[in-house]
């Protein structure tokens, strides 16, 4: 094997839960291993099932002939954000680095076995996307079976355009913040900036269709994917792949694939030590002055320290931030439309008026902030560290009680400011919006501390890369989906329950069940302390 194929094969071996699972006797791991697996089996069985529903719904039509389009489309773009929201914590300032690069072996190797790594992990969602869709493209078109082995090997090759895009913009975003003495807030920033045009084109093209009926808004999308497909070539490319045999549309998929991944990681590899140094150093100011030190108490310290590791990293920082970026969007946002339209356009026309909505506040609020809870990965997150914090002369409790505190700092203001602001522009009364702001914060007490039972529960302090915790680890899982199924649940019972009964009665009972929800699970972190 040559020295790449060593480094991929060593970073797949150490990170695999099929290799942990096979040779580790701790069953309280092998549990979480085989819980993990379950949760991202019915995952992939979800996608693959809207998957083949949009198949369904595209042949309905006679429009069977836009799936290989769509199939390309939908990799393309999951690719794309899978490998942009990973690259700063796969490429850059990663756990391992200064032992890799001890090792003989160029920086443009590295960066290219990171990249090919995050390819492998993220490939069984592309090949869900791209099975599914080929079942529903079989079932319709009934093509020849020479289409099923050429589709398949394409869609190998898929991914890995948008994949080197994503890269690319993630490493111009680290060249871009490496050279800001506070880089992670210039790298999140630039992050978020991204993010907020991707939501914004989403509005926009929904905003193209709304007016259409079903066959309509199919049709305007096929045209649709037509033009991206003139434009992004390897659309176009697969799609004649598949329906006519092109061998031009195959070759030129292949080779553009490999030729872009090698000029990608010539660039890369001439200022990957130089980025990867510059985040991982921190520069001194030549202005220090010696000022008197301030006594704070030390859950205080804590969440301090927290604050401080957040800002020490892009990857926590993002995924943190988003939620109250989100909230201050929403409630600036209010202010300069108009309510009612906004909720017409939303419900489709359907008859829901503002006053049922009035319950619901909290909840939406609670939607955009509560869906992470920094509390669910930062227990992890001390990794190697965790020796440290055993040998401090705090409880653990302690400590957890500092993490919850910082997450309750950095929610409950972007919480309050994005619930008064809906109150304000919806005309709310005042009684009303003094108990959406209580309710508001409740929800975000039974967020901070219901992630710290998921967090101490599924500790995991032997990842390798911090994405594995923040994004993927199974803490993160467990808190996210059943709070999010609860909420749009409680969002529609809300709304109706307000058309029986009064709003603030509503309110009084969530807030009774939220604070008894916070209280049972803070039981729950102080037995898991011990």
């Amino acid at each position: 094997m040559n020295k790449n194929s060593v480094l991929l094969r060593t970073l797949m071996l150490s990170t695999s839960s099929r290799n942990c699972f096979r040779y580790c006797k701790d069953s309280q791991k092998r549990k979480k291993i085989i819980g993990n697996t379950v949760g991202m089996t019915v995952l992939y069985i979800m996608l693959i099932a809207y998957c083949i529903l949009n198949c369904v719904g595209y042949s309905q039509y006679g429009l069977e002939e836009a799936i290989p389009a769509l199939c390309a489309a939908t990799i393309s773009v999951l690719s794309f954000f899978l490998t942009f929201f990973k690259t700063n914590g796969y490429l850059f300032h990663f756990k391992e680095y200064d032992m890799l690069m001890s090792l003989p072996f160029a920086p443009k190797d590295i960066a290219a076995c990171k990249f090919l790594y995050m390819y492998l992990k993220s490939l069984p969602w592309y090949m869900s996307v791209s099975a599914a869709m080929l079942t529903g493209y079989g079932i319709s078109v009934r093509p020849s079976i020479a289409v099923y082995p050429v589709w398949v090997i394409l869609s190998l090759f898929l991914p890995v355009i948008p994949m080197l895009i994503g890269s690319f913009i993630g490493f111009l975003i680290a060249k871009i913040g490496s050279g800001f003495r506070n880089k992670n807030i210039v790298m999140t920033a630039l992050s978020v900036l991204i993010v907020a045009a991707s939501f914004g084109l989403r509005f926009f093209l929904e905003d193209m269709f709304r007016e259409n009926k079903t066959e309509a808004v199919l049709t305007s999308t096929t045209d649709m994917l037509n033009a991206v497909g003139s434009g992004y070539l390897p659309i176009r490319w697969f799609g004649e792949a598949v329906t006519a045999f092109g061998i031009s549309g195959m070759l030129l998929l292949v080779g553009s694939s490999a030729l872009l991944f090698e000029i990608v990681f010539i660039l890369v590899g001439k200022s990957y030590r130089k980025i990867n140094t510059a985040l991982k150093s921190h520069t001194a100011s030549g202005k220090f002055e010696m000022k008197a030190k301030k006594n704070k108490s030390l859950l205080n310290t804590l969440a301090f320290k927290e604050y401080k590791r957040m800002t020490g990293s892009a990857v926590y920082m993002t995924n943190a931030c988003i939620g109250e970026i989100m909230c201050v969007m929403a409630g600036i946002g209010v202010m300069f439309v108009d309510m009612e339209s906004v909720l017409k356009t939303v419900m489709q026309d359907a008859p829901v008026t503002i006053e049922m909505l009035l319950p619901a506040i909290p909840l939406i609020v609670y939607f955009f902030i509560g869906m992470v809870a920094t509390t669910a990965f930062t227990p992890s997150l001390e990794g190697r560290n965790y020796w440290i914090v055993q040998t401090l002369p705090i409880r653990k409790l302690t400590l957890y009680q500092g993490k919850m505190l910082f997450n309750l700092y950095l929610t409950v203001p972007f919480a309050l400011f994005a619930t008064i602001m809906i109150c304000i522009a919806v005309k709310a009364p005042i009684l009303s919006a003094v108990l959406y702001c209580v309710l508001v914060v409740c929800l975000c007490a039974f967020s901070t501390v219901w992630g710290c039972v998921c967090g101490v529960k599924h500790i995991r302090l032997d990842w390798e890369n911090e994405v594995e915790v923040i994004k993927q680890g199974t803490a993160i899982a467990v808190y996210l989906f059943p709070n999010m199924f609860a909420t749009m649940i409680l969002v529609g019972l809300a709304v109706f329950l307000g058309t029986i009964i009064s709003p603030n009665l509503i309110t009084i009972i969530l807030i009774f069940l939220s604070s008894a929800l916070t209280a049972l699970s803070y039981r729950k972190v102080v037995k898991l302390s011990k």
